[in-house]
C-alpha cells in the first residue's frame, strides 16, 4: 500500500517504554496510522543501541531504565507535557505494569500493554511459592487494581499477539463454528453471553496454538539463546511453572498439578517449568506436533471469561492453554538452556527479519471437543509477507506489533472502559484493524485428536472414553 489509513487522531504525548524487537516494530504503525505529532513521542528505554532508529524516524530518545523508586519522577513531566491527555505504550520488560497502570490513571493518561510485567526479582525468586510466582497470581493483582479503580481512563491489558490477538480469534472462531453447524443462536454481546455461547457449541477446550518455522541462514551458535522475539521475556515465563486454565469436563489434575487458594479458581499450574512441560497440538501446515506448555495470561482470562455460573457453582469452563512450538533454534536453545541447569546463555540473539531465509509464524486457536471435532482459526503469516507490509520486524513480531496498534486505537475510540482485558473487548473492530498485517488469516477442521497414532509401538494409560482429557494432551 502507498497510501495507509489514518484510524485515530492523538494530540497529547505518546511515551513508549521500551524499544526492544517490539517497540521498534510497533513505532512504525503507529506513525502510520495515528495522527500525531512525533515532537510529542518519547521513547524510554535503558539500552541505547536502537536510539539513531527512533530519531531517524523524528521521536526523542531518552536512555533511562525505570525502576520501583524513579517511575513517578521520570514518567510525570512526560505525561504531563503538552495540553492532551498522554498515551503510554508500555512495551518493556522488568517494569511494573500495575504501577504504571496507576500512574496512567492518576494523570489521566490512556495506557496498553502486552504483559502483565513484574518489578525485577519475581520470575526467578526462590523465596517465592510457585503459586505465588505464576501468571494466575499477577492476574488477580490486575483484577483487584480493576476493581479498585473502576471505570476511567483506559488501560488494555496483555493485548499483544498472545495474550490479545487470540482473544479475538475465539470469538470469531465459535460464531464461525455455530454457522457451519447451522445452531440458531444470536451473536452474545456480553461475557455471561459468551460464555454459554461457547458451551452451547459445546467446546470442551482450547489449545493456543502456534508453530514458528522461520529459520535463520546462520546455525544457531553454541551457548547462545536465539529466538524470533525477546529472549528475556522467553525466559522468563518459560521459568515460571506452566499453568492452564481447568474445564469442568476434566476428571483429574495431572502429575504435580495444584489449584490455586484465592481468586477465580479458573486455572491450575504445574510444579514445572512451562518451557520444559510439552503436550500435544495441531496447526494446519506442520500438522500433529508438540509445543510447550508455557503460562500466558490468556490461558486463565479465557477459561475465566468463558465461565458459566449458576449462583457460585461453576457448570461449564473450558480447558485453555498455550501450545507453543517456538522457532528451531529456539528449541535448541531451551534444551541446552535446561541441559545446563536452567543457566541462562552467555549471548542472546533474536532474528532479524534480513537475515531469516523462509518460514512463518502460524497462531491460532485449536476450539476442540464439539461435534466437529476440532477447529482452528488463525494467522499464517510468512516472513515474506511480513517484509513487505511493514519495517524492523519478523513474522511473530507483526502479529503481535498489530495487535498492539489495534488495541491503541480501540482505547482512543473507548477511552474511560477502565482495566479492560481482550476478551471484554470489540473483536470485530479489534480484527479489522489488524487483518491487513496477518497474511492468510483461515479457519481449518481436522479430524486429530491426542489419542491419534498413539500405542502403536509402547503401551500407555489413555482415556480412550474422552479423547479430549489433559491426562491424553500432556506428554508425560
Amino acid at each position: 500500500m502507498t497510501t495507509w489509513p489514518v484510524y485515530a487522531t492523538w494530540t497529547g504525548p505518546i511515551v513508549m517504554i521500551g524499544f526492544g524487537s517490539i517497540g521498534r516494530g510497533t513505532l512504525p504503525l503507529i506513525l502510520r496510522h495515528i495522527a500525531c505529532d512525533k515532537n510529542q513521542i518519547t521513547i524510554l528505554d535503558p539500552d541505547a543501541s536502537w536510539s539513531q532508529l527512533a530519531e531517524q524516524q523524528g521521536v526523542k530518545f531518552i536512555q533511562q531504565g525505570l525502576t520501583k523508586r524513579n517511575y513517578k519522577d521520570v514518567l510525570k513531566p512526560l505525561l504531563t507535557a503538552g495540553t492532551g491527555k498522554a498515551l503510554i505504550v508500555n512495551l518493556s520488560v522488568d517494569v511494573g505494569s500495575l504501577d504504571i497502570m496507576q500512574l496512567a490513571r492518576d494523570t489521566g493518561a490512556l495506557y496498553i500493554d502486552t504483559v502483565i510485567e513484574p518489578w525485577p526479582g519475581f520470575y526467578y525468586n526462590p523465596k517465592l511459592s510457585n503459586a505465588d510466582r505464576t501468571n494466575y497470581a499477577m492476574r488477580e493483582q490486575m483484577l483487584a487494581l480493576k476493581k479498585k479503580l473502576g471505570l476511567g481512563s483506559t488501560a488494555v491489558s496483555c493485548c499483544g499477539a498472545n495474550p490479545g490477538m487470540v482473544s479475538w480469534f475465539v470469538k470469531q472462531a465459535l460464531v464461525n463454528l455455530a454457522a457451519d453447524m447451522k445452531l440458531d443462536i444470536k451473536e452474545p454481546t456480553t461475557r455471561e453471553g459468551w460464555a454459554k455461547f461457547m458451551k452451547r457449541v459445546g467446546v470442551k477446550g482450547i489449545h493456543v496454538a502456534e508453530r514458528d518455522t522461520q529459520r535463520s541462514r546462520n546455525p544457531k551458535p553454541l551457548d547462545c539463546f536465539v529466538n524470533t522475539w525477546s529472549v528475556e521475556g522467553f525466559i522468563s515465563e518459560g521459568l515460571q511453572p506452566a499453568e492452564l486454565g481447568w474445564g469442568t469436563h476434566e476428571k483429574k489434575l495431572p502429575s504435580k498439578g495444584k489449584r490455586h487458594k484465592s481468586g477465580t479458581g479458573a486455572a491450575i499450574y504445574i510444579d514445572h517449568p512451562g518451557a520444559d512441560t510439552r503436550v500435544r497440538t495441531w496447526v494446519p501446515t506442520a500438522g500433529a506436533n508438540f509445543g510447550f506448555l508455557v503460562t500466558h495470561n490468556e490461558a486463565i482470562s479465557i477459561a475465566d471469561y468463558y465461565t458459566v455460573r449458576d449462583g457460585r457453582k461453576v457448570t461449564y469452563r473450558p480447558t485453555s492453554h498455550y501450545a507453543y512450538h517456538p522457532s528451531n533454534a529456539a528449541v535448541l536453545s531451551l534444551h541446552e538452556m535446561f541441559g545446563a541447569g536452567g543457566r541462562k546463555q552467555s549471548t542472546i540473539h533474536i532474528l532479524a527479519e534480513d537475515e531469516i531465509i523462509d518460514g512463518m509464524d502460524e497462531l491460532g486457536v485449536l476450539l476442540y471437543g464439539h461435534k466437529r471435532n476440532a477447529y482452528w482459526y488463525g494467522s499464517q503469516l510468512t516472513i515474506e509477507e511480513a517484509r513487505k507490509l511493514a519495517p524492523y520486524q519478523n513474522a511473530t513480531g507483526l502479529q503481535v506489533t498489530s495487535a498492539v496498534l489495534a488495541g491503541i486505537v480501540w482505547a482512543i475510540e473507548n477511552p474511560s472502559a477502565g482495566i479492560v482485558e481482550t476478551d471484554e473487548m470489540d473483536f470485530r473492530r479489534c480484527l479489522e484493524l489488524q487483518l491487513p498485517y496477518l497474511g492468510n488469516v483461515a479457519g481449518y477442521y481436522t479430524d486429530w485428536n491426542p489419542l491419534k497414532g498413539r500405542e502403536s509401538l509402547f503401551p500407555e494409560v489413555l482415556d480412550r472414553r474422552d479423547p479430549w482429557q489433559f491426562s491424553n494432551i500432556i506428554v508425560r
